[in-house]
């Protein structure tokens, strides 16, 4: 590569680095919470162009050579002694310019089965900006999970190392994020260039994010909420509260923008979905950090949640956007579940493109090889890409939403329906040969999601290819008989 065709590359790596996804929504779910008793952290990845592609990636464990650790954005803090193995999904371009950039790996679990969802992209507010400067080169939803995964046995680990290298680096980010293992879920937030908060979610409720800081109400002294030093001091000094409470904390308030409707709709219609006993008007100013759910909550209605518009709500027609939107490049559900065996606790429902014309596939943390397609492609559309592949059933249904979209979310809800009781059935099977073999059980596990990674994307590609049939018959100019008998006998 010339010196100008890496300029020019370099150019468009650092463009993209600055549109951070800043459109997600998230959803935490407590293990008292969920139907299963797992623990599950969840997300939409959105991204302001359609054709990002997306890849999977596993990062197995490696010790290291003392000396600087350069993240993709430019943050160097010190090396590690050594990474522990996680899987990510990152950009299509991650090694591009560098290697080891590793740029927007979003999710993933490691081998202690803590797992990230990084991030939810929030704004922070001019007072707060002023009183602390975002860190150019510091810390932000590109580098998080790459930075933290590899390093960490816990959440709670993981909520104080991130902490650190806030307080220490600075953000370059306002962001809220998510860190869970088998025992507790974490919420975290970053607001300003050195100033954070973490808090973690009640086991019997879940938390419901769109792009604004949530954080509110909660006791700066309790043992499941976590901070930055001198936080209360630092928000008094500078004025960011009116009357700051360290037994009823404002962090949203004092470092973010509260009352956007661009967010607040999404939280209100998350927490209609899944609380509907609880009626609450719409386009308040916070609504509830936490809240427990009517019914316990399942993957699939977690799918459903990020799958959601406004239709037959009181804000149809009135709301500034949806959560499902026709830019996500993908969607993850990470299910911890403490009752399996330990190299199997970990399962990530994965999905490329649209969530409601797409499929959630099981991959169990055992896997650590991926089908080529899931490896491969950029943004320009080929049949090889696997994200492509998905993601074009969407461009193709825009021609007749009316006719495509409900016929692609009947299609993929059967076949996740399937999923769902495979999975099931197979974690029984899984944990009765794990006693006896373990690694007969650690292998059919990867089996299982390799095949399943497969034969869904024959299934997208197979669809692809009915649509367009089915989109070029729709083009055809309709003859009389005679007219058609013509044609038709030259």
């Amino acid at each position: 590569m010339n010196k100008m065709s890496l300029t020019l590359v370099s150019a468009a790596i650092l463009s993209a680095l600055s549109m951070s996804a800043n459109a997600c929504t998230g959803l935490i779910v407590g293990k008292g919470a969920s139907v299963d008793g797992s623990i599950m952290i969840a997300r939409n990845e959105d991204f302001g162009v359609n054709n990002w592609n997306k890849h999977l990636a596993f990062r197995p464990a490696q010790k290291n050579e003392a000396g600087d650790w350069k993240l993709g954005n430019g943050l160097v803090v010190p090396m590690p002694e050594q990474f522990y193995a996680y899987s990510a999904i990152p950009d299509w371009d991650a090694n591009t310019v560098d290697s080891h950039g590793k740029f927007y790996e979003e999710r993933g679990i490691n081998e202690y089965n803590v797992a990230i969802s990084a991030t939810t992209s929030a704004e922070v507010n001019d007072k707060a900006q002023k009183a602390d400067p975002l860190v150019e080169n510091g810390v932000i939803e590109a580098v998080i999970p790459t930075l933290i995964l590899p390093q960490v046995k816990t959440a709670k680990e993981g909520v104080a190392l991130l902490g650190k290298y806030v307080e220490q680096y600075g953000a370059g980010e306002g962001n809220s994020l998510y860190i869970a293992d088998v025992n507790e879920a974490w919420l975290v937030e970053i607001g300003s260039g050195h100033h954070w908060i973490a808090v973690k979610v009640p086991d019997d409720s879940y938390a419901m994010i769109a792009n604004g800081l949530r954080v509110h109400g909660v006791n700066l002294s309790s043992k499941d909420v976590m901070h930055s030093k001198g936080l209360m001091a630092f928000v008094k000094e500078h004025q960011l509260l009116d009357k700051p409470n360290a037994k009823s904390f404002n962090f949203a308030k004092a470092f973010g923008v509260t009352g956007d409707l661009y967010n607040t709709d999404r939280e209100w219609l998350g927490q209609k979905m899944l609380t509907s006993s609880e009626k609450q008007a719409t386009r308040q100013d916070q609504y509830p950090l936490f809240m427990k759910p009517d019914q316990k909550i399942s993957v699939n209605d977690v799918a459903e949640v990020l799958s959601a518009t406004y239709k037959g709500t009181e804000l149809e027609a009135k709301a500034k956007r949806p959560i499902r939107v026709d830019r996500q490049l993908e969607s993850h559900i990470i299910q911890l579940r403490k009752e399996m065996p330990f190299e199997l606790q970990g399962l990530i429902w994965q999905s490329f493109g649209v969530l409601p014309e797409s499929v959630l596939v099981p991959i169990y943390s055992s896997l650590q090889e991926y089908p080529t397609p899931y490896q491969t492609g950029s943004d320009t559309y080929t049949d090889q890409s696997a994200y492509w592949q998905f993601r074009s059933l969407t461009a193709l249904a825009s021609a007749n939403p009316d006719k495509y979209l409900p016929m692609l979310k009947e299609t993929w809800d059967k076949e996740e329906s399937k999923l769902y009781k495979q999975v099931s059935n197979l974690d029984m099977t899984l944990t009765s040969l794990y006693k006896s073999d373990k690694q007969a059980a650690l292998n059919m596990a990867s089996d299982y999601s390799y095949g399943q990674l497969q034969r869904t994307l024959s299934m997208a590609t197979e669809i692809r290819y009915k649509m367009m049939t089915d989109l070029t018959k729709s083009t055809e100019k309709k003859y009389s008989e005679e007219e058609f008998k013509k044609i038709m006998s030259l």
